[in-house]
């Protein structure tokens, strides 16, 4: 502020009015920069009545044993006061979604796994079938579907109706098919599958195997021994 007014007090020199004015304006911009926002009070004073003495009365002195008494009443009284309990507020609880769109919902997470199942159960077919065209195009799909807990449970189950039906030893092409969806099973059981899905294929590579030479055997578990 004092840089902005160096060249008005320069004009005004010898002007002593003039220069007193320029800094009573000064003050007041400096005491506005320390006091942005004044506090507003307000003070409100009843009128006294027609007739009454302005004089105001005196507030009365306490008496210290009187208030202290109080205080002991009070804090008494809650200590042996039950404990508050908090008063439910009732309120409305917003309606769902309708059953409608639940039951539409699960429906549909129903039919994706059905369809998952449908298509473990077509690769495995086609595989022991020597499809292996159609086999490798549901191939993908198959270890995706192992990401799911059914998934697994069905390529146990699928497995051993095969195993059933002595048809174990397997060609090349079927072993490798068979081992592979086999490790991606095993590859996402988690602690829960210990007893379950991996138990249920111990017997099972046990019994799947190849013929690599004449009196020269490869068994599933060969290859899939290296999971926890």
């Amino acid at each position: 502020l004092v840089a902005d007014e160096v060249k008005s007090l320069r004009a005004e020199e010898g002007n002593k009015q003039k220069i007193l004015q320029d800094i009573k304006e000064l003050a007041e911009k400096l005491y506005k920069n320390e006091n942005p926002y004044p506090a507003v009070t307000m003070h409100m004073v009843q009128k006294p009545k027609e007739g009454c003495p302005l004089q105001q009365k005196p507030f009365p002195r306490l008496d210290e044993g009187t208030v202290q008494w109080i205080i002991d009443q009070a804090t008494a009284k809650l200590q042996t006061a039950p404990p508050a309990v908090r008063a439910e507020k009732k309120c409305m609880v917003p309606s769902g979604p309708p059953i409608a769109a639940i039951l539409e919902r699960n429906g549909n997470a129903l039919a994706n796994s059905a369809r998952r199942l449908e298509v473990v159960r077509n690769c495995i077919s086609y595989v022991f079938e020597n499809k292996m065209l159609e086999a490798k195009k549901l191939f993908p799909a198959v270890l995706r579907a192992m990401k799911g807990r059914a998934a697994r449970h069905c390529l146990t189950q699928e497995l051993n109706l095969h195993v059933q039906q002595n048809r174990a030893v397997l060609d090349h092409q079927q072993f490798d098919f068979v081992i592979r969806m086999m490790n991606c099973c095993l590859q996402d059981c988690t602690a829960m599958d210990e007893h379950g899905i991996a138990a249920a294929l111990l017997p099972l590579v046990t019994a799947f195997c190849r013929k690599l030479s004449p009196g020269i055997t490869q068994f599933a578990y060969s290859c899939v021994q290296e999971h926890v």
